[in-house]
């Protein structure tokens, strides 16, 4: 049992502290994507990295990327993309792989990271599907996708908010 006076034993919370962080930081997610679709198309020198669990549930993306992604997978958005839609829950959007043109339907809580490397801000998010226990993934060496940058971000401190809340039982 903890003791209330000790401060190295917390107590447990009832309210999902962990879930509504995620959930309020997806919402920058969703926020940016709507702007960018919005818009029609990024401002300045902005690019993404969006890394996802591809069998995550409502993941929809071509049986040839998910063959090569079994698990997961980082696309960049940056020059070449098309019909991009921010919905509530999740994010469409067009993308060529290896010269095929193809459409991706990624929920937001698949989204295990995001980076605009253009201004060195990323998100960092825990994932798991359900049924399979998933890791947080170590950042893929290398995107995929047309439009990959020439150069990763400046100097200086890094805007990294990196997410990974325990649950004590």
């Amino acid at each position: 049992m903890s003791d209330p006076e000790d401060p190295s034993d917390p107590p447990d919370s009832l309210i999902p502290y962990d879930e509504i962080v995620q959930d309020a930081l997806r919402g920058v997610v969703r926020r940016v994507l709507a702007d960018v679709a919005a818009a029609g198309g990024l401002p300045g020198a902005h690019h993404f990295y969006i890394a996802f669990r591809t069998r995550f549930p409502g993941v929809d993306l071509p049986a040839h990327l998910l063959e090569r992604y079994p698990d997961d997978m980082t696309i960049v958005i940056q020059h070449r993309f098309w019909d991009l839609k921010a919905a509530a829950d999740h994010f469409e959007i067009g993308l060529t792989f290896s010269q095929v043109p193809a459409k991706l339907r990624i929920p937001y809580a698949a989204i295990t990271g995001f980076v605009d490397p253009a201004v060195n801000f990323a998100l960092q998010f825990a994932v798991s599907v359900p049924d399979r226990p998933a890791p947080l993934p170590e950042p893929p060496p290398g995107p995929v996708g047309d439009g990959a940058p020439s150069g990763e971000g400046g100097e200086g401190g890094s805007n990294v908010v990196s997410l990974d809340f325990k649950r004590r039982k």
